[in-house]
Order: C-alpha cells, then structure tokens, then sequence
C-alpha cells in the first residue's frame, strides 16, 4: 500500500520536475528531480539496471523531513527518474528516512535498509532524534515497509552507545548467502565508531562487533560507512564530522576518510594499515559503492559538502548532484579512483597539441566548453629553471573563472571557485599535496556544466568542486609564472552523436 504522503511526494515531483530545463541539469551526472538531494542511498545493480536511491526533498531546495528519490540507469552515467521510493510515514520513521543501501534477495526481491527517525521529547524539554534500522521491500520501483521495522533499535547497541547517532547502514551479501551489515554510531567518548551486524536472511540481524573505532582521531561522528574488498584487502570508507585539518591531508569540518587493512571475519574486527582523504576537494561526501556485473567497484560520492550548502539562490528549483562513477583500485597501500570506463565512449571531437610552451596566458584553438575531458602532463621546458606556477581556468569568460593551479616548488595543487558567480562567503578554495617530480605533473580535467573533478596522477587523488557560473562562460586558458611545457588531449562530452 502506497501511504497518502508518498502518493503527495510522488505527485509533486512529476510536476516540478517538468518546470526544470535539462540544460539546467548536469548532462552525466545525476542530479535531483526537484528540490533539495544529499547523500547517495542503495546504490546497487537490480535487475539489469544500476539503481541510485537518494536523501530527498523535493518540496524545496533545502533540507527536510527526508524521502528517498530514485533513478536508474544502464551506463552509471545517463539516468531516469523513477517515482520516490520512500517517504517518512510510519511511526517509526515520520521524522525521516535517513540513509541506507539495497540488495538484491534470492527471490529477486529488492531489499532496501535505511535509518528510521523519530523526534522524541527529552525529559529536560529538549528535542532528539532516535534513530533506528528499517528495511522495506520491494520490485525496482514500488516498496513495502516491513512490518516487524524497526529491525534494530537501541536494544541491539553496545552499551552506553547513542541512540542518537545510529545511522547510515550499508549492506552486502557473504558468499555462503548470509547478510553483513555496517552502521555508523557514536561511543560514549563522543567520537565515531562503525558496528558490524549479521543476518542469516536479511531480515532478522544481530550485533557482531565493533568494526572500526575513532578514538578521537579523525573527526568525531562517523557518518555513511562502506565495506568491501578490495585488491587483496578490506577497505573501510566514511565520513567524519568535526574534523580537524591535519597537514594538507584532511580538513576542517565535515571530511572523507578511506582506512585500508585487514579484516578477521570470524572475531568482527578490522586491522587498520593505511588512512587517507577519499577526495581532497572541496565537495565530496558519504560515498557509495557497487560491485558492477562485470567485477568493478565504482563509487559515488554525494558532489556537495555540508559546509557550503548555501552555493546557491534559493530561487533556484533544484539543489544537489552526485559525483561521476569512479573505478577504485590499489596501489602501493594506496586508493587510487579513475572516471568510469563508459564516460570513454562520450568521448568527441579530439583536440590534441604536444610540447606547448608558453609563459604568461594562452588560449588553444577548439578547447573550450563546460561538458569536456582534458588530460593534461605539465614539465619544465627543457632548458629553464623550475616554474613558479601552472593554472588551468575554465567557466570563463571577461567576470568568471574557476581555477586549479599547481606550485611545484610546494607541490600544492589548489582548486579556487572565488570568481566563479558566488555572493556566498564559503569555502571557495582547497589545496592538496601531491606527488610531483621536477614539477612534472598529470592531471585529467573531466568538467559537466556545474562541476570539477580533478584527476591526478592517473587517479592517485582526486578534487572535486561544484560552480553554477552562467554556461555562456566557457572560455579555458592556460597560465604560466615562468615557462611550462604542456601536452593536452581534449574531447567534448557528449551524450549522443
């Protein structure tokens, strides 16, 4: 049965969305049918299509009382809207369906899990949410609460835990055909942890240990966490609130952490080897992944940081996209991410030029545009001392630009959208250190009307960065302090011949 405030919710958003022009929208990245989108939810593969679930409001471009939007897609990079999957109606969850993931049952069923909310009256007067797990069950389109929901509750936390920070569960299916589950939580230190729990049939789940304890060193709550394997090893993927920067690493407020190690399946507990950043730019958040059909792990990040949630006119009639797919992989101890294989073939109009060399400011006929993929080496030329700085500008025009640059006595790679159209007074800028030799350095510049994301080193870091710069800024030029030598292949983005 379909409840009367998802009827309302599904109703309105096929309305509005129609009051949106897709160019308005990102072309390959997906974006909110209307209203406000943040976290990625149950991204998974069902039925021959890649789902995408999403925390949704579609009443306005703000936060609030959160549904679940839907799309579907064969190429991780076109999509279509399908109606709401869930909305806040029950008891349990009439506050709020927070985050979770999907699988697919045995049956053929699709198994979503999410964080149900519900605002209770403290005893000194005050307000908080209890958050509990919910599953809901459904065909790829229209799904069932469960009726024995909530299927986790404080009963099934260790003790003195917070029943206020209990969300964000991310499943998958074992081999022997059993069910784990990771939720993000908050001890009594106030910091983060992720427990672990188990099922024998996704429905009826049990605490196994606690996975992964921050003890107040990245951030303190852990929010969204991810599980998987990966090239040999168990990589742990969250996002930490309240951090505090740590060299070029990690940033203030609200970050991204990858934890890479080993895993005992039979006592619950993770080894950490490595930590880094997931993504060193300035908008990227609670990451998802999926097991592609053919044995890929491809994330997707929420492309927007809850520090710089006002970028936008609330005139505006949609707010939020996701980051592109990317392939992770290993190397050296090390996550390494790359645009999914499929964005190749969007590839058009190649424009190459070799051995550039230049200082000061250069434009390069047929490279220009907002829907592009550049890549792009940069060295000293051959004979000169070191440059001081190398800067890419893009969304440009005689007012505009966004920018990254690259100081290779530093070896600091900064994203910079101060002039790219915003009244705000946010983060428009984020640096990272990066590996470069005699300031010789690979970037692959992949630009969808509203976004940046900068791939280094064939993937060894990535920034990323949203601008809403008018699309008639589409000029791209090149900087120099000193003299640079540069090679650039570009292609146009395009969805179809």
């Amino acid at each position: 049965m379909t409840s009367q405030t998802l009827r309302e919710a599904r109703k309105y958003e096929e309305a509005s969305e129609k009051m949106i022009k897709q160019e308005e929208r990102p072309d390959f990245h997906l974006s909110t049918r209307t209203g406000w989108m943040n976290d990625p939810n149950g991204f998974s593969y069902h039925n021959g299509q890649y789902h995408m679930f999403y925390q949704y409001y579609p009443y306005e471009p703000k936060w609030g009382p959160m549904h679940w939007g839907h799309a579907v897609s064969k190429d991780l990079l076109h999509w279509e809207y399908l109606p709401a999957a869930l909305a806040p109606d029950e008891a349990y969850d009439r506050d709020g369906c927070f985050s979770g993931s999907a699988v697919t049952l045995p049956d053929g069923r699709h198994l979503l899990m999410y964080t149900g909310v519900l605002r209770e009256r403290q005893a000194n007067g005050e307000y908080c949410d209890m958050q509990t797990q919910c599953l809901a069950v459904g065909d790829g389109v229209d799904y069932e609460k469960y009726e024995m929901n909530p299927v986790l509750d404080k009963a099934d936390i260790p003790e003195g835990c917070s029943v206020h920070d209990f969300r964000d569960p991310k499943m998958w299916q074992k081999e022997d055909g059993t069910y784990c589950c990771v939720v993000g939580n908050r001890p009594a230190d106030g910091s983060g942890q992720i427990l672990l729990y188990t099922s024998p049939d996704g429905f009826q789940w049990k605490f196994k240990s606690v996975l992964a304890a921050n003890n107040n060193r990245f951030g303190k709550m852990w929010e969204c966490p991810d599980f998987f394997e990966l090239d040999g090893k168990w990589v742990l993927l969250t996002s930490p609130q309240d951090m505090l920067p740590e060299g070029f690493e990690y940033h203030n407020g609200n970050g991204t952490l990858c934890l890479i190690g080993e895993y005992d399946e039979e006592t619950g507990t993770f080894t950490e080897e490595h930590d880094q950043a997931i993504d060193y730019g300035i908008d990227f958040y609670a990451p998802q992944t999926v097991l592609t059909p053919d044995g890929r792990r491809v994330m997707i990040g929420w492309m927007q940081n809850w520090d710089a949630c006002n970028l936008r006119s609330p005139e505006d009639k949609w707010f939020g996209q996701m980051s592109l797919p990317r392939e992770l992989f290993l190397k050296g101890g090390r996550l390494y991410q790359r645009p999914v294989r499929e964005l190749d073939e969007m590839r058009r109009n190649k424009v190459e030029y070799h051995n550039v060399t230049f200082s000061d400011v250069i434009s390069l006929n047929g490279i220009r545009g907002r829907k592009v993929d550049m890549e792009l080496t940069l060295r000293p030329a051959e004979g000169e001392k070191l440059y001081q700085k190398f800067a890419l500008r893009f969304a440009q025009d005689e007012k505009y630009q966004t920018a990254v640059s690259f100081r290779p006595r530093e070896s600091v790679l900064k994203v910079d959208r101060k002039f790219s159209g915003s009244r705000r007074a946010i983060i428009h800028q984020r640096r990272s250190l990066v590996n470069s030799k005699n300031g010789e350095l690979k970037l692959r510049v992949i630009l969808d009307r509203f976004s940046v994301e900068v791939f280094v080193n064939d993937g060894e870091q990535v920034m990323t960065a949203t601008m809403y710069t008018d699309q008639s800024a589409d000029g791209i030029s090149f900087f120099a302090d000193g003299v640079v030598t540069m090679d650039v292949v570009k292609y146009d983005l395009m969805s179809e011949e």
